[in-house]
């Protein structure tokens, strides 16, 4: 069996080496001419996507593209400190969730599955694809070039091209209100904890950041409210200088460290939308299917969007190794993963919605919503374990997967 792979960000790599793991051939198409490298800010990788990524002996791979990020620290614009409350669950040997810059994670995963045999093709932006009488897929390239599989694997993130070709009718991305820009604060002294996520509900604007544990370096993000979605040229026009301006203004009536780090940033990352995809009603046709982002974008306020993917890549291989067939394997891939994984797409919706409401919002939110909900989780009647608490097993051919 040889299956084509669409899309080379984690996704792509990580379910080609899953498949190598089955013993399923695959090859890789990248719409980009280029790796990466150098693209994007950070992400979280909770403790269920580097569970997952053990089983393909992925963890010390990715082990120095970030840090440990143990806790979150929840405090208000004012400076008060609402809440400090554990990242996830710890697994059995310590291992905790973990901040990591998303250029290192891509090109490590790609370097790696390069150096086990996995070939990956740049530059080839997916156009058509369709199942053949013989049962076979073929896939049309904007550079006229083709390919020929035995499945199709859309791994083409929000705005993949393999959702349309499963389902012409299929919903778009969903935007949800906030902007997204940050950077790398260098050389600062700063009151705060290394490797402590810092949370911080600003009256006018969301901030997160992390000290980093082994150098002078925070890095952080602010989540800009922004009723509208903007263009690509709208946000392209907004000059750095612009987007700092912007967040200073944001933040001075804040008691935060917020001015610091902006100033201390000398290369901001570009702006961007931020999306979520509620549900997407059809995941797989003939011998196409979709994972990751493609099928169920969320938040990144949920802090699981890359971790899901890497569930959905082991979780798709294994049932293309167990299954009698693709249609079977498919169906059951679906089964097991679509309730899981869109309920991680509504709390994600949940968190993003705090960071920005109105000012009458943020009078309920600061003084009724947030004390009440930092109380029960603390307290466990609102645990997320679910979400953390994840296990796959590669091994059984019964289970799929499910809690540890």
């Amino acid at each position: 069996m040889h299956a084509l792979i669409i899309g080379g960000g984690i996704a792509g790599p990580v379910t080609a080496m899953a498949l190598q793991k089955a013993g399923i051939d695959s090859a890789v198409y990248e719409a980009y001419d280029r790796a990466a490298d150098g693209v994007g800010a950070f992400l979280t990788l909770a403790v269920n996507g580097l569970d997952a990524l053990r089983i393909l002996d992925l963890d010390a791979v990715v082990a120095n593209t970030g840090f440990d990020t143990p806790r979150f620290a929840f405090l208000k614009g004012n400076g008060r400190k609402i809440a400090e409350l554990a990242n996830g669950i710890a697994l059995a040997d310590g291992t905790v969730s973990q901040t990591v810059d998303r250029a290192a994670l891509y090109g490590v995963l790609r370097d790696e599955a390069v150096r086990r045999g996995v070939r990956i093709h740049y530059g080839k932006r997916l156009l058509d694809a369709g199942t053949t009488a013989d049962g076979q897929v073929i896939a049309r390239f904007a550079d006229d070039s083709g390919a020929r599989g035995d499945l199709l694997i859309g791994a083409d993130g929000l705005r993949s091209r393999t959702r349309q070709l499963i389902d012409p009718d299929a919903p778009r991305a969903r935007y949800v209100g906030l902007l997204n820009v940050g950077g790398y604060a260098r050389d600062i002294s700063m009151d705060a904890e290394p490797g402590v996520m810092h949370m911080v509900f600003g009256r006018r604007c969301f901030l997160g950041y992390v000290v980093h544990p082994h150098d002078s370096n925070v890095w952080w993000f602010a989540n800009p409210p922004q009723p509208y979605e903007l263009s690509s040229a709208e946000l392209a026009a907004i000059d750095p200088a612009q987007w700092r301006t912007r967040l200073l203004h944001l933040f001075a009536d804040d008691k935060t460290s917020a001015a610091d780090l902006i100033n201390a940033t000398p290369n901001l990352f570009t702006g961007w939308n931020t999306y979520d995809l509620p549900s997407v009603p059809t995941w797989h046709r003939d011998r196409m299917i979709i994972v990751g982002d493609a099928a169920h974008a969320t938040s990144p306020a949920s802090g699981q969007g890359a971790s899901m993917a890497i569930e959905d890549a082991i979780v798709l291989a294994k049932c293309l190794r167990d299954a009698d067939d693709v249609g079977t394997a498919f169906a059951t891939y679906e089964q097991v993963r679509r309730a899981r994984v869109e309920r991680v797409v509504v709390q994600g919706k949940r968190n993003g919605d705090q960071k920005a409401p109105g000012p009458v919002g943020r009078l309920i939110r600061d003084h009724m919503i947030l004390p009440l909900a930092f109380k029960l989780a603390a307290g466990g009647a609102n645990s997320q374990r679910w979400m953390y608490d994840h296990h796959i097993d590669w091994d059984a051919h019964d289970v799929v997967s499910g809690p540890v």
